[in-house]
């Protein structure tokens, strides 16, 4: 209101925000929708979402500048529309929609989901966090004094709003047009309506639309206003808003409208794209953003960005006790692997790559492991993917069964009734470690779907790359996901590294061995092995030239000695463990030893496949 005559107010609220949260752990004060049910949040307050974008809608057109009038006095008042759904009307006043002062802005809106397979641990040290460094709890906007409602009650209860709200009462479309003022008494019955409509037994229940099965959280529709080409889809971010959760949405798409509170004009969306795209707020709350930001990564136990001073006094902090750490993670991978050394080493190798440059449609830094061995149909592999769960932010286990291959829906596909991007199983933010456990597969038959799946995993692995199903065509989408496969024999599936597991002990009772190792690990040290997972991935690594001459001679001696089974493909992984081993231990360039350790160490791997194979008769 006081920058009337310029448009500078929009970059001072920017400015404003992004201060106020650089000073004293100013976001942890903020409350989280990843922590805070939307019900107990005061709505047009400030809150922030930690999530993937899963679908962009169209852009949507919504009044900037609009004026308001008393039909009685003939009073102007000028309104800005900005970071808000529905129109600031009082019960006397018009919306002039033919002001020469009114003002049409456009704004992206984004449907955002929680990060795909976020581990607890990760939930709960944020909320810890929050609580501990916040002088007041995370819900601060709003404390309830009753029982935590259902989102269905808690609907009941939003449709209809006291006399105080009648102020706000305005209307808006899912294009985001806000238009003249309705009687907050016809309002309450429609949403009533519309509540009814919207009810189990008259309406299949809204699809989320979450990647993965048995995810929960809320979804929300991000509403961006600027520099929204820098985002695309699968990225993860922060977004600050204001959270808009005005009953008047839930109605916008009932059935029952009345023409006068709606221009029929404006429903030219087929209703099921109405239903998609303007979903229920108390379900579907709305996001208007004040800063949002890309994450590198999602731990919390790590600076967001590793490039401030603050945090390169904790890196360098860390990478300072680096040597410790990485034994005690080794000899706890290597009790959980049954004692096998060499595959915890080469899991710790897997578990630090990432996708580092891309050269044509080649990946560079991918390092899918394939465990073979592993006992058929047993709870190892469910155990070792706890422990995957409990060092990584993001992970998935994917029961490679017949009936999963046939039935589930791996690759996302777009809906062109509904107007939406739906999801798939593959759709997983970037870091994510994805289990593939193969020693569920039995004998049966692979239907359209299966082969499709298989495909899909296979070029995830290969390419690092999901090609979604645009009906007339596929649209690639790259991807940086780690891929662990667990099998008995060898894996149908592609891999860069096949390590056959050779168990030294035994235990009698799989599952109390497993859970004892969890139960040893403090905490404290569990934390350390979280951050050093986190962390490696994010290091640059070089190899000088001098080293590079060296490797190039050391390979022709190594062609000249076994011309038959030294290929470049050997070389690629070579250099590839050597890689990581230097990171895994805090170099960031190769050093003669870790080349050396390298070699050695892909020495004893092919040298236990050999014997596997020599055991069996067959290829493993």
């Amino acid at each position: 209101a006081q920058n009337a005559p310029n448009a500078d107010w929009e970059k001072k609220v920017t400015e404003y925000f992004k201060e106020k949260l650089k000073e004293n752990n100013a976001t942890n004060w903020v409350p989280s929708l990843n922590d805070v049910p939307v019900h107990y949040l005061k709505p047009n307050s400030l809150v922030k979402f930690r999530c993937m974008v899963q679908d962009m809608f169209d852009p949507e057109f919504y009044m900037g500048v609009y004026e308001t009038v008393d039909p009685n006095t003939n009073a102007r008042v000028l309104h800005f529309g900005k970071y808000r759904d529905v129109a600031e009307c009082g019960p006397q006043q018009e919306i002039d929609l033919n002001s020469s002062q009114t003002v049409t802005s456009e704004r992206q809106t984004f449907y955002c989901v929680p990060v795909p397979g976020e581990s607890a641990w990760v939930k709960e040290i944020s909320f810890l966090t929050e609580l501990v460094l916040s002088r007041v709890s995370p819900s601060t906007s709003y404390t309830p004094s009753r029982h935590k409602r259902s989102y269905e009650e808690d609907e009941d209860m939003d449709l209809h709003p006291s006399k105080q709200k009648e102020q706000h009462m305005g209307n808006s479309r899912s294009g985001g047009d806000i238009h003249g003022c309705v009687e907050p008494k016809r309002l309450e019955t429609e949403a009533s309506a519309g509540h009814h409509l919207n009810s189990p037994n008259c309406s299949p229940p809204l699809d989320l639309n979450f990647p993965l099965p048995g995810e929960k959280g809320p979804a929300c529709l991000v509403k961006v206003y600027e520099s929204w080409d820098s985002f695309k889809v699968n990225d993860v971010l922060e977004v600050y808003g204001i959270l808009s959760v005005d009953p008047v949405l839930s109605i916008v798409n009932s059935e029952e409208r009345d023409s006068s509170a709606l221009d029929p004009m404006e429903c030219m969306d087929t209703a099921e794209e109405q239903r998609v795209h303007s979903p229920p707020a108390s379900l579907v709350p709305r996001i208007h953003v004040i800063l949002a930001q890309k994450l590198q990564h999602i731990n919390p136990l790590l600076p967001t960005c590793l490039n401030e001073e603050e945090s390169k006094t904790f890196v360098s902090n860390f990478m300072s006790e680096l040597s410790p750490v990485r034994a005690e993670l080794l000899g706890f991978l290597t009790h959980a692997l049954l004692g096998d050394g060499l595959a915890a080493e080469y899991l710790i190798l897997h578990l630090i790559s990432t996708v580092y440059a891309r050269r044509d449609v080649l990946p560079l830094g991918k390092f899918a492991v394939n465990l073979s061995g592993c006992p058929r149909n047993s709870i190892f592999t469910e155990h070792i993917y706890r422990i995957i769960q409990h060092l990584v932010p993001a992970s998935y286990r994917l029961q490679m069964t017949i009936e999963n291959m046939n039935h589930s829906r791996f690759i996302p596909h777009k809906d062109y009734a509904a107007n939406r991007l739906v999801s798939g199983v593959l759709q997983l933010a970037s870091n994510t470690s994805l289990v593939v456990d193969e020693t569920q597969l039995e004998q049966g038959q692979l239907d359209t779907t299966g082969v499709h799946n298989v495909t899909a995993l296979g070029n995830l692995i290969t390419w690092q790359k999901v090609d979604y199903d645009f009906n007339y065509h596929q649209m690639e989408f790259p991807c940086n996901i780690n891929v662990l496969i667990t099998s008995e024999g060898r894996s149908l599936l592609p891999s860069d590294c096949q390590v056959h597991l050779q168990p030294q002990i035994i235990p009698p009772n799989m599952e109390e061995y497993m859970n004892s190792l969890l139960t040893a690990v403090l905490p404290s040290v569990l934390n350390k092995f979280r951050i050093y997972l986190s962390l490696l991935r994010l290091l640059d690594y070089s190899i000088s030239d001098e080293v590079t001459k060296a490797v190039e001679e050391d390979f022709v001696e190594m062609r000249k000695n076994d011309p038959e089974s030294v290929t470049a493909d050997d070389l690629h992984r070579t250099l590839l463990v050597a890689r990581f081993l230097s990171l895994s231990a805090g170099q960031t360039t190769l050093s003669r030893e870790r080349w050396l350790r390298a070699k050695q160490l892909e020495a004893l791997r092919k040298a236990r496949l050999q014997q596997q194979k020599c055991v069996n008769g067959n290829e493993l």
